[in-house]
């Protein structure tokens, strides 16, 4: 709650002050998924402000959801830049900027939650998030969501299946191994596809499980490939937080945010084990055809992502070559 008598605020670096004596800082938490509608990285971004108001550190967390205050794309640059204090942001959205982001949304490189978990704590995540802290930015929350396939079309199972169909992939990785395989490529955030099948400029898409459901694309889709047991698509979506609004805040006020984000991460991580099947009864309910990848299919896309994504990333990222063995050295 804010104190202080003061009539006016005043907004300085990202921060909204009222005057008073003795005022409660504000900051504001941007992300492009529905606000209040079941989506995990909306309930972590929300569990946070909730738990640094409970703190009593003169701290109060505004949250703007469903790309409200800033387009999905445009969050990096203004959390890295301060003037945007927190947001929930799939990583490979910057990969423009950091080619190495593309790392964390490389076909078939996590594989499942618990691998994810391990990833977290390596020499490889170790390098991404220098990356971020060199940019200007700190993690609050580390979070990994598995992806899904769904098209209007038909079912994409084998590589061969997704000739013919204009498909929207989250990042470079995932358009290098589907371009390879046939397939046409539009590039959008995951708050787009909806749209996008709607009006015909898709007719197909992969994206996180939650986005699945929170952009009810199960109103669309006629077939839906389920993360299952070989779930080709995982993706690093943590909090982030700006470093220069961060670094001005009192030791009290910056231990309540890690804490909170350190809560908000262990809900997160066993929450987020559920998605899939909330996934697959959604769309089941929806009448949707669910199916799911083969291991058989699962390995000739990754012998496709060899070939493309893997090879392009070691070619023309610096470092990337090691990166990916970073990655892959964890068992």
């Amino acid at each position: 709650m804010m104190k202080g008598i003061g009539l006016a605020a005043v907004v300085v670096a990202g921060c909204a002050v009222a005057g008073g004596a003795s005022a409660a800082t504000i900051l504001k938490a941007s992300h492009q998924f529905p606000g209040g509608k079941g989506d995990i990285r909306d309930e972590m971004v929300q569990m946070i402000a909730r738990d640094v108001a409970a703190a009593n550190v003169d701290l109060e967390i505004q949250v703007y959801p469903g790309a409200s205050l800033y387009k999905p794309n445009d969050q990096w640059n203004a959390v890295t830049r301060g003037l945007l204090d927190i947001t929930s942001f799939p990583l490979d959205y910057a990969a423009g900027r950091h080619p190495e982001f593309s790392a964390t949304l490389m076909p078939g490189l996590v594989g499942n939650f618990d691998r994810a978990m391990r990833l977290n704590d390596s020499p490889f995540m170790a390098d991404i998030k220098k990356i971020i802290d060199d940019s200007g930015a700190i993690v609050l929350s580390d979070a990994w969501l598995s992806g899904a396939f769904a098209s209007t079309k038909s079912c994409i199972t084998a590589p061969d299946t997704v000739k013919g169909q204009v498909i929207r992939a989250a990042g470079p990785a995932f358009e290098e191994m589907l371009a390879a395989a046939g397939a046409s490529i539009a590039s959008m955030p995951s708050s787009e596809i909806y749209t996008g099948m709607q009006t015909g400029v898709l007719d197909a898409a992969n994206t996180s499980s939650a986005s699945f459901v929170s952009y009810r694309i199960y109103e669309l889709a006629k077939c839906l490939t389920a993360p299952g047991d070989n779930a080709l698509w995982f993706m690093y979506e943590p909090v982030l937080m700006s470093k220069k609004v961060f670094d001005g805040l009192t030791p009290e006020q910056q231990k309540a945010l890690m804490e909170a984000g350190a809560k908000a991460e262990a809900f997160f991580n066993e929450e987020v084990r559920k998605g899939d099947q909330k996934l697959i009864d959604a769309y089941t309910k929806a009448g949707v055809e669910v199916t799911s990848m083969s291991k058989e299919n699962y390995d000739a896309w990754l012998e496709i992502a060899q070939q493309s994504s893997y090879k392009n990333f070691a070619e023309k990222v610096p470092g990337g070559q090691e990166l990916i063995e970073k990655a892959l050295a964890v068992e």
